[in-house]
């Protein structure tokens, strides 16, 4: 099992849900002797399931709270959405690959997490009836922040997102809503899958 305050997560309440949610329910039954091992696993269709530590980093950096509602870019296997379900309002999570987003929504079906929403769409275009949204959380790279993002993200918000160039490193940037746009700050070099939009 990871030791994720070892490697600087100080959230008491992030380090509780990593805790609690089966990371193993998450991953294919031909890679679940790894679940809980510090490090991504494959998901299919040339997905993964990222880190422990980085699903706990930017869950830290993205701060949610009991009232937050959050939009999660890339379902992806649905464990970060799990995360974030133990710690906000309401989750809304877009996936744009159909058997992925409709495997991330059987599993958290089945572990009870009734707060969240899965959306098979494009995720560059956000989810605008649903907006605002206090946290803003992206598990895919794109090499700019989609306009809409911006947009629907609530003044005071946070976006947690991977910028850079596909299938090379990115930076790890946090975004806060200002009147004038989103003032970043960068915390630290990622790997991510890249995002796709069509």
């Amino acid at each position: 099992m990871w030791d994720l305050r070892r490697l600087g997560i100080r959230d008491e309440a992030v380090l509780e849900a990593m805790m609690k949610v089966p990371r193993h329910k998450f991953v294919p039954t031909e890679v679940r002797l790894f679940a809980y091992e510090n490090r991504p696993l494959p998901i299919g269709y040339g997905q993964t399931i990222s880190q422990p530590y980085i699903v706990a980093l930017m869950t830290e950096l993205l701060a949610p709270t009991k009232t937050d509602k959050i939009l999660e870019i890339g379902t992806g296997s649905g464990y970060q959405a799990a995360i974030l379900a133990e710690l906000a309002g309401e989750v809304f999570s877009l996936e744009v690959i159909e058997p992925l987003a409709r495997r991330a929504e059987e599993t958290l079906r089945e572990l009870g997490y009734t707060n969240v929403r899965v959306r098979v769409a494009d995720g560059y275009y956000g989810w605008k009836e649903e907006a605002p949204f206090q946290g803003i959380i992206v598990t895919c790279a794109p090499e700019r922040i989609p306009p809409a993002l911006v947009e629907q993200l609530a003044e005071g918000g946070r976006m947690v997102i991977p910028l850079g160039p596909a299938r090379g490193i990115q930076r790890l940037c946090r975004g806060i809503k200002e009147k004038d746009g989103l003032r970043l700050e960068e915390h630290g070099e990622v790997v991510f899958v890249p995002f796709v939009h069509f």
